[in-house]
């Protein structure tokens, strides 16, 4: 996970934002691009404002794909509704960022190894695929012998996030059930996201 760590390190500088909101970010002491060059910030174009925002939402599902992600922005624009809300919801519907929002992980990439690994349950059976879509009623839970797990055991202790209202938990926090889809308001992002900007990168 060092590898993963490094990475992800490297795209809050990059970004310019302690996307994850955690305190080991090296964003809090050098918020500023990676590189010599990275104080000297020009005034980004329209183009470069909608492509950060999409970066940023992007990035902070983890390990989307870019086809992966046109692909559900596709699907925000085939539903009725405010695309940009629609978009939201697919994103905190996939069970990678499901289990991360249980706080069964510290990192969204930790939450989607659990899922890898098979061992998520969803409605009692075991599934492995990190952007399986859950819906509302959906039971989801940690597999029994991960209940010592001691990264799972400090994910729950963690005071860095807490569990959204979108979910009801139980059993000390290794099971919980979607209660709804969750609007954008509701999210606890830790930085602006701009789901609308995002829709103007993809209509250019």
């Amino acid at each position: 996970m060092a590898g993963t760590n490094r990475s992800k390190y490297k795209i809050d500088r990059r970004l310019g934002v302690n996307l994850w909101g955690r305190a080991k970010s090296p964003f809090n002491k050098r918020n500023y691009a990676p590189g010599q060059h990275g104080k000297d910030r020009k005034k980004p174009s329209d183009y470069c404002i909608q492509l950060h925002a999409k970066q940023k939402l992007k990035g902070y599902y983890g390990k989307i794909t870019e086809k992966q992600f046109r692909n559900t922005f596709k699907e925000a624009v085939r539903r009725k509704g405010d695309t940009s809300e629609n978009l939201i919801g697919l994103l905190e519907s996939r069970l990678d960022a499901i289990v991360y929002r249980m706080k069964l992980s510290l990192t969204i990439f930790g939450a989607r190894q659990l899922v890898n690994h098979g061992h998520i349950k969803v409605n009692g059976k075991k599934v492995d695929i990190p952007s399986y879509r859950a819906k509302p009623g959906d039971v989801v839970e940690l597999n029994a012998d991960m209940k010592d797990n001691v990264n799972v055991m400090t994910a729950l202790a963690s005071s860095e996030r807490e569990v959204p209202d979108y979910f009801e938990i139980e059993n000390n926090g290794l099971k919980g059930t979607y209660l709804r889809v969750p609007k954008l308001s509701d999210v606890p992002y830790p930085v602006t996201m701009e789901p609308n900007l995002v829709i103007e990168f993809y209509s250019r």
